[in-house]
């Protein structure tokens, strides 16, 4: 049974002072569950489901505290404007400190507040194979749940980490750095790269003055239309599909 303190605390989680207070986050939708319970089942704390979402997934709940609730009552709980079968209560992933970008190709984002850009930007690097995201600490919450949302799941196998990027990017030694601009080298006649870190600006004002100091590279898409820009994360789809 679903309680009236519960019900509420549940609730406190959209709220990002409560996330980073509690360590815990909102998953909702089976399609974001089922990535959970195949790659993150300890991280899941509280389910609470439908009938007929629990009697398809029982068995997969085992040690996990499961909860039948109406309808209603999910949608009494829910961050969606519509729920949609099941909610749970996660405990948020562990990070470290210790960020490697030797060896691999990173996304840097800097000041990405749109928190459907970010979840998207997340799943777009899933479908690409990167591995990890170094964001800035003006970046939108990963456990904002309309992030997770727009993740799609993909949040459980890529990690974020928020830092002060200017530091951060001061320190990496022999890591080629790439800043997507309106104006820079043309990606689609560069060659495919297996290490550096390529930075994705703010939605409005594209990447700060002082941490575009610090690129090696300036790089663009080509446009040939009138429009001003692209979105944060469709130009991060399109540079990943070049030079990946």
């Amino acid at each position: 049974m679903l309680g009236k303190s519960r019900a509420k605390y549940i609730q406190s989680l959209g709220q990002k002072k409560v996330r980073d207070a509690e360590g815990m986050f909102i998953a909702e939708g089976p399609k974001i569950i089922d990535e959970l319970l195949a790659s993150a089942k300890s991280n899941l704390q509280e389910i609470y489901a439908v009938n007929s979402w629990i009697e398809e997934h029982h068995d997969e709940c085992r040690g996990i505290q499961l909860t039948e609730i109406t309808e209603a009552k999910l949608q009494n709980i829910s961050q969606l404007t519509t729920a949609n079968q099941v909610l749970a209560v996660v405990k948020k992933f562990e990070t470290t400190a210790d960020i490697k970008s030797k060896g691999k190709v990173s996304l840097v984002l800097d000041t990405i507040q749109d928190p459907g850009n970010l979840g998207t930007i997340i799943r777009i690097s899933d479908w690409f194979n990167i591995e990890q995201i170094i964001c800035s600490k003006e970046c939108a919450d990963m456990y904002n749940p309309k992030v997770v949302q727009s993740t799609m799941g993909s949040f459980v196998r890529v990690r974020l980490f928020y830092t002060d990027l200017l530091e951060w990017l001061q320190e990496q030694r022999g890591i080629r750095i790439y800043a997507a601009a309106l104006e820079g080298r043309d990606i689609t006649t560069m060659d495919k790269i297996n290490e550096g870190l390529i930075i994705i600006g703010n939605e409005s004002k594209g990447i700060s003055p002082d941490i575009m100091k610090l690129a090696n590279v300036q790089i663009t898409i080509p446009r040939k239309g009138k429009a001003e820009s692209l979105n944060a994360a469709a130009a991060t789809a399109v540079i990943l599909s070049h030079i990946t």
